[in-house]
Parts: structure tokens; C-alpha cells; sequence
């Protein structure tokens, strides 16, 4: 069957996101084929177009999407035809209608959970998972920075630290996303383009600095993360939108207090399926209680995604992100 499905035979601006035909094919031996209802835009995307998460041509990228089970090939026992599922991988492919997905990266979606609000938070919501669960794991009474709080991250995390009794702190570039993170609860946000987000920390937590920051932004907010950190604080880098950490002495961080950094990543974190199960369940479970909100602010066609990645890097959108097929 040939369906439509973006596929980059080079790198570059999103000028080059074309819009094909394609055969997903048939479903082999622990794979399903997925119908895509929507499609989660991140970041991670833009690195593949411009080559920075070098890729082999063509490719289709897109980590997240969320549909329905058509077909599944033998030995699967994970999913079956007619379920709802969602999924978030390393390997792209979901710039898609339709696309063959190894069955054990998937998860059904409760009926409490729209197609959207999965295909947008499973990458962002998981990412947010493993961050305040795992790498650090966040408890009532710590203080925390995230930057890019009004992001598609950075708004669950919000919620979610919240939700755990954290004092969360954000930063964010406008008014209009500052009060965004507000809304996503953070107790203070700090408009980086009016103040020097370090010393604000230094005021809002009376000197005591932070037990954790979470830093997706990277060049530009480095060292002055570190900055903000208490001795014996985690330095979490977890994306570069910026662009990259530059190379540092590793007797920074003993200079700065004795120091934890960690460049964590999410595929890492789920690689094994009773992980991915874990933390989708508590993700969904988060969502479903109303703890965590996943609001889609920003829809585009699939055909339309070079329009989708151009506000993305010039960052006008806010929050979560879906591409639709068809």
C-alpha cells in the first residue's frame, strides 16, 4: 500500500521536508503495522533535518506518534489489531501516515487519553518521567530549576515536580511564557531576557541555590547552570537547543561545590520494555488523574511540517506540538 510520509534525501533547512509517497510494507516477525491519527513535533527532529543526529538518507524523521494497530506480524504478543497505541523512538519514521513499529516500543493509550494529547506527551511526558524520577529523583521540600519552562517538557515537568512537593523554578523568554509556566506549576519563573536568571535564583531561594536544574537549552545557559546549583547539586543536560555544552574541565565541578553532572537520555532509560511500560503507565496515570495537563497548543498538516519546524526553532510555539496525516 503506498501512503504519504516526509523523507529527507539531505540535510539542511526545513525547505528540504518534502512530502512522498511510500509503502510502509508488511509487518515482519515482532512488528506492527500503525495507522497514525497524530504526530508528536520535538526537537530531536530539527537535529536530523540539519544533520547534527547524523542519519542515513533517505530518512524519515519524527520520534512520537500515536494511531491504531492494523496489522501485526508473527510472534507478537504485545499488541493486537484495533488497539489504540502510542510509541517514542530513537530511529525516526513517524512523519508518516502509516509505518511499521517494532511491537515492544508499544503502549496502548488508555480512553481517557485523546490520540493527541499521547502523540504529543509520549516523548516529552516520558522525557519528564525518567528526568524527575529516575535521574534525580525529586521529593516534597527540594528546589529545582528547569529551563525552557514553557516548553513541551518543561511544561509536564512543572506540573509533575509539583505534584511531587517540589519548589519549582522556571525560566522562560516573554511574558506571554512565563505566565504559561505559571500555569504549569511553577512557583516563579524568570524572564531570562529581562534578568540574569542566576542571580534571580540566588534571590528567590535566599542563597540556598538548587538541588537539581534540568537544562535542555545548553550552550547559552552554561556554566551559569552550574551557578545555580547547591553543593552536591545535579547538573542534569538533557538537550542543546541552543547549541551544545562546550567542552569543561571536570575540576569545575569541584570548584563549584563538588558538583554531579549527567547527560542522560530517554531511549536509554526505556530500552528495556518493563521500563517503557513503567514509565507509560505513570505518565498515563498522571494525565488521567489531572495532575499533569497535556493541552496541544500548535497543529499543522503533515504537508505543512516546514512550517511546523520553522516556528519551532524560531520559537513561537508553546507547549506540545502535533503534526496530522492526511
Amino acid at each position: 500500500m503506498v501512503v504519504k510520509a516526509i523523507r529527507l534525501r539531505e540535510t539542511g533547512g526545513p525547505e528540504i521536508l518534502r512530502l512522498e509517497d511510500y509503502d510502509p510494507g508488511k509487518p515482519g516477525p515482532g512488528e506492527a503495522l500503525i495507522e497514525q491519527r497524530a504526530i508528536g513535533l520535538n526537537f530531536i527532529d530539527v537535529y536530523h533535518r540539519t544533520g547534527l543526529y547524523p542519519t542515513e538518507k533517505p530518512f524519515t524523521p519524527g520520534s512520537e506518534a500515536a494511531g491504531v494497530v492494523l496489522e501485526v506480524g508473527e510472534g507478537v504478543e504485545d499488541v493486537t489489531p484495533g488497539d489504540r497505541v502510542a510509541y517514542c523512538v530513537a530511529t525516526g519514521g513517524a512523519y508518516a501516515e502509516q509505518r511499521l513499529v517494532r511491537a515492544d516500543r508499544l503502549v496502548r493509550v488508555p480512553d481517557a487519553v485523546s490520540d493527541e494529547q499521547a502523540a504529543s506527551a509520549m516523548l516529552k511526558g516520558l522525557t519528564a518521567w525518567y528526568l524527575l524520577r529516575r535521574t534525580f529523583p525529586v521529593k516534597a521540600g527540594d528546589t529545582i530549576l528547569c529551563h525552557a519552562a514553557a516548553g513541551g517538557v518543561g511544561l509536564v515537568l512543572g506540573q509533575w515536580a509539583k505534584h511531587l512537593g517540589a519548589k519549582v523554578i522556571g525560566t522562560a523568554g516573554s511574558p506571554e511564557k512565563v505566565e504559561l509556566a505559571k500555569a504549569h506549576g511553577y512557583d516563579h519563573v524568570i524572564d531570562y531576557t529581562k534578568e540574569d536568571f542566576v542571580a534571580a535564583v540566588g534571590e528567590l531561594t535566599s542563597g540556598g541555590k538548587c538541588d537539581v536544574v534540568y537544562d535542555s537549552v545548553g550552550k547559552d545557559t552554561f556554566p551559569g547552570s552550574l551557578d545555580c546549583l547547591r553543593p552536591f547539586g545535579m547538573f542534569v543536560s538533557f538537550g542543546q537547543s541552543s547549541g551544545v555544552v562546550p567542552p569543561f574541565s571536570i575540576n569545575l565541578l569541584a570548584q563549584k561545590g563538588s558538583l554531579f553532572a549527567t547527560r542522560p537520555s530517554l531511549f536509554t532509560y526505556i530500552a528495556a520494555r518493563k521500563d517503557l511500560e513503567e514509565g507509560a503507565r505513570e505518565l498515563f496515570s498522571m494525565i488521567e488523574r489531572g495532575a499533569v495537563q497535556v493541552r496541544v497548543n500548535q497543529r499543522y498538516p503533515l504537508a505543512d511540517v516546514g512550517r511546523a519546524h520553522e516556528d519551532l526553532e524560531a520559537r513561537r510555539t508553546t507547549g506540545m506540538t502535533v503534526l496530522i496525516p492526511g
